[in-house]
């Protein structure tokens, strides 16, 4: 048997757990530079606002309305839901974190486990010690988990853990689900679904498996009719580390310096060398992508990709930033109006064992580079992201005087909550 644990509304409970006026009132988290809703809680989706909904425009369409309203803040939704997961390894034979609000657990030869009563014991103690909402479904593999977890979510009656456990309770909850929600199926494959006749989960597993396969020809939408059906397809975590990672952004503004835009993809490529790092992979390649505005059609248009191969694999901030840097400044052009930037690291493996350059001449750099990320991000995780950073990472301004400053963030987040749990300047006072 498979879980699935689900934070419930994850970044709206995350700022909830230090403001407990916020229960029962609608509250939205914004994207990045604050430009439009990402998630919302239960009384704001009763208001009917919708994911992706400008901020901008939120005051006009419910002027009588008040709504609390934060910018993304994902240190602190990091170190909440950490805490959640280290409540789960705790209680779970074996598990694996699948994304910032969800996590696998496996029960493989446990022997006489109430299941039900697992889920709600579980939740209850997340409730307690970390004060967030979870959603536990549980099922005999991934896809029928993530369904039973549909269930735990929507509806109080199961107290918060729906178990699929029996072939009646299997086809009973994919004829209530929608096929477009199935986990693996998504948009693209919905909408060929739906031209088939098929409407629910169930319509997709009645499908016969030799017509999925002629009809996507694609393993993932293969496995997941497999699954419904009730067969354990989906590859467990070793398989399931991520084979290519990308950060970017849309900038507030425009930008049409190259310095800038370098400190940008510096930024961006540092935070793909830490999620290398979390999930022990190095990469050997390094791609950079620019492009401007494609909405504002009186500017000049431009997009470019290039990429950068190591020699050797790596998952070192400093390495990864320079090559970065090197690919940015192949591609970058004077004259244009910058509006986004990313980077994308690929050609991802197992961070041992590592096949170094024959012909390095600085023996030991390696070594040298990767105690530097450990003592890097030791420091980050004991006082907030960020206290530590690359030179290329920093941002120079001149306030009104001439005088040169540094700030460590360009992103717009005017309704950003304190990180009381990470940060030192905003521990809790109390009075």
């Amino acid at each position: 048997m498979y879980g699935i644990i689900d934070c419930d509304n994850c970044y709206v409970s995350c700022e909830r757990v230090f403001r407990p006026d916020l229960e029962g009132k609608p509250v939205v988290v914004l994207s990045n530079n604050d430009g439009c809703v990402v998630a919302r809680s239960n009384e704001a989706k009763e208001l009917g606002i919708k994911a992706g909904t400008p901020f901008f425009q939120l005051e006009k369409l419910f002027p009588e309305v008040k709504i609390a309203v934060f910018s993304s803040n994902y240190e602190l939704y990091g170190e909440l839901t950490g805490r959640i997961v280290s409540i789960i390894k705790e209680e779970a034979p074996a598990y694996f974190r699948y994304s910032i609000d969800e996590c696998f657990v496996y029960f493989q030869g446990v022997e006489g486990l109430d299941y039900k009563h697992w889920g709600e014991e579980l939740h209850r103690k997340v409730k307690q010690w970390v004060g967030m909402p979870v959603s536990i479904g549980i099922a005999p593999n991934k896809t029928l988990a993530k369904v039973a977890s549909h269930f735990a979510k929507k509806y109080p009656g199961y107290n918060h853990c729906c178990v699929i456990d029996s072939e009646e309770k299997r086809i009973k909850a994919l004829s209530l689900f929608p096929v477009e929600e199935v986990w693996g199926v998504g948009r693209r494959y919905a909408a060929k679904l739906v031209d088939y006749g098929v409407k629910t989960a169930y319509d997709f597993a009645q499908l016969h498996g030799d017509f999925v396969k002629t009809a996507f020809n694609h393993i993932v939408i293969y496995r997941t009719w497999a699954e419904l059906n009730g067969r354990d397809c989906v590859p467990n975590e070793e398989y399931a580390k991520k084979k290519s990672i990308c950060t970017s952004r849309s900038f507030s503004g425009m930008i049409s310096d190259l310095p800038t835009l370098n400190t940008h993809v510096a930024n961006f490529a540092a935070r793909c060398a830490e999620k290398l790092r979390m999930q022990q992979t190095v990469a050997q390649v390094v791609g950079v992508f620019i492009h401007t505005n494609p909405f504002r059609e009186d500017l000049g248009q431009y997009w470019s990709f290039e990429e950068e191969r190591l020699v050797t694999p790596t998952s070192s901030t400093v390495t990864i930033v320079q090559a970065a840097q090197q690919a940015l400044m192949r591609i970058f052009r004077t004259g244009y109006q910058y509006k986004k930037a990313g980077v994308i690291v690929m050609g991802i493996a197992a961070d041992h064992p590592i096949q170094h350059d024959l012909f390095d001449l600085q023996p030991g750099q390696y070594e040298r580079l990767k105690s530097l990320d450990k003592t890097m991000d030791r420091i980050n995780r004991l006082y907030g992201t960020e206290t530590l950073v690359l030179g290329a990472q920093q941002y120079t301004l001149k306030d009104g005087d001439g005088k040169a400053g540094v700030f460590a963030d360009a992103i717009k987040h005017d309704f950003r909550s304190p990180n009381p749990t990470t940060r030192w300047c905003d521990v809790i006072k109390l009075k």
